[in-house]
């Protein structure tokens, strides 16, 4: 199928700010291996390296050795500040999460060294209703060089694709073990670079209300070994952004969500923390009511990180899978969470989805009411449907492999195999699922009376910064499945492709 056949999900002023071209990009998958490129990222910068994140944890080792140790993050950080003190280093956290850090005093001690450092700059961002986040994960170099996606620079982030139990390197800075964590994020080169580093540059004077100095614009660094994905390909750019301060409300990524369901000929693949939003669970259900409608594979916690998500997000998510399966073809939804070889479960923290191998998707949206319309957020997207990115289909394809064939530890090959002869995504993860490092199926437990009423009321996931103050008779699951259903019914043909 060449790219002529289809209708692109992006569209500028739709479902996405900018579309921009990528030199080269790469999709990097779990933190081990975006740390040490990091490290060597911030290396190389010469004007400036820009870092703005939801998490940031300058104990953390960016490579730890054999017993989780390692110099630093915010040594490392003095360290290049000091051989070259004309290079800006330039970091960005949400507020909230910093001024709880501040009680750390290792933390407090590194924050202070810093301000004692005249190259580096460490701001807390405030710019957002209350309780809203910043959470973007973003880095810039240069100008030119970015990283976009769902990889915080924080503390139990750290693992290896392997996902070894008892890996000695996944120690927090407290010296406890944390549980095995997968994510992912997207290296990108060239304009899209600029565009991702006047998205931070806005944010930056937002949360500051001073702007970043102009730079040189010194080329982008992209390290010589690191092969890239793709190359010359356009990627779009979509953000969430609650009014604010005279700023519009920005829904591009609630949108896209909705177009890539609308879009969707085969199948979706998604890898992400979260599943609580009624009106993306409503779309799907809709499709799911057509007579020969997409599969939908979720890839996803077993449950959600802290007591508090647990309570809201987990209820949430049964409650919407429940009512899904109740579609004329309900079973074509499947939702998984991966396992180490013992059996202990992976956590997900990815916010990837790949559309019928012809659209990629990276960033820091979860799916959910928060990333919606409450918390600031940004994903990067390669649509094979542009006219640029005509034949990325098969790459698009391996990284999908990639994923499935780690998740369920076998090769590459073997899934790619088992889709040619299958056509089913459900059939081939269910044809190679095993003991021990595996995919396992979620089971739907009820919720309890206390959850179910969290949950219901979206009481810790509102849909906007209004409706946190809305009477529970005025939100909930129930309004934002019908808005999804409705939404659905009216724009099902937008986007569709050809199988």
């Amino acid at each position: 199928m060449s790219n002529g056949d289809l209708q692109p999900i992006v569209v500028k002023g739709r479902n996405c700010w900018r579309i921009e071209r990528a030199n080269k990009a790469r999709m990097i998958v779990d933190a081990a291996d975006y740390y040490a490129l990091l490290e060597r990222l911030m290396a190389h910068a010469k004007e400036r390296i820009l870092l703005i994140g939801w998490d940031f944890d300058p104990r953390i080792a960016l490579k730890p050795d054999k017993k989780g140790e390692g110099e630093s993050l915010g040594n490392y950080l003095l360290r290049l500040a000091k051989e070259k003190p004309d290079r800006d280093i330039d970091i960005l956290r949400w507020n909230f999460g910093g001024l709880k850090q501040f009680a750390i005093p290792r933390i407090l001690s590194m924050i202070a060294r810093w301000k004692l450092t005249r190259s580096i700059s460490f701001r807390l961002d405030s710019a957002h209703p209350v309780g809203c986040s910043h959470h973007q994960k973003v880095a810039v170099f240069d100008d030119h060089l970015a990283i976009c996606g769902g990889i915080d620079v924080g503390s139990r982030r750290w693992d290896t694709r392997e996902h070894k139990d008892g890996d000695p390197r996944r120690t927090a800075p407290d010296g406890s073990a944390y549980m095995p964590w997968h994510d992912s994020t997207m290296i990108l080169a060239g304009p899209v670079g600029s565009a991702l580093a006047d998205l931070g540059n806005e944010r930056w004077q937002r949360a500051t209300k001073k702007p970043l100095r102009d730079l040189d614009g010194k080329g982008e660094n992209w390290p010589d070994d690191l092969e890239p994905d793709f190359e010359g390909v356009d990627v779009a750019i979509s953000r969430t952004r609650a009014e604010y301060d005279g700023c519009e409300e920005i829904r591009e990524i609630e949108q896209l969500y909705l177009d890539m369901i609308a879009a969707a000929d085969r199948f979706i693949y998604f890898e992400n923390q979260y599943f609580t939003c009624g009106k993306i669970a409503a779309a799907i259900a809709e499709r799911l009511n057509e007579d020969d409608p997409p599969e939908f594979v979720m890839v996803m916690p077993q449950t959600a990180d802290g007591w508090l998500e647990q309570m809201a997000m987990d209820a949430a998510r049964v409650q919407l899978v429940r009512e899904i399966a109740k579609a004329k073809h309900g079973d074509r939804l499947k939702v998984y969470y991966p396992q180490t070889k013992r059996g202990e479960p992976i956590y997900v923290h990815a916010k990837t989805a790949i559309v019928d191998d012809r659209f990629l998707r990276v960033g820091s949206a979860n799916m959910n009411n928060r990333s919606m319309g409450l918390d600031s957020e940004c994903d990067v997207t390669i649509d094979a449907a542009l006219a640029a990115n005509e034949g990325v289909e098969p790459t698009i394809a391996r990284l999908r492999e990639s994923l499935i064939a780690e998740h369920l530890d076998v090769k590459e090959e073997e899934v790619a195999a088992t889709f040619k002869r299958t056509g089913s995504l459900i059939t081939t993860i269910e044809a190679l699922r095993g003991k021990g490092r595996s995919l396992e199926l979620l089971d739907l437990v009820p919720p309890g009376p206390m959850d179910e009423f969290i949950a219901e009321n979206e009481v810790l996931d509102p849909t906007s910064p209004d409706a946190m103050f809305e009477g529970f008779t005025e939100r909930g699951l129930r309004k934002s499945w019908h808005l999804g259903r409705n939404w659905m019914k009216r724009h099902r043909p937008f986007g569709r492709g050809k199988r």
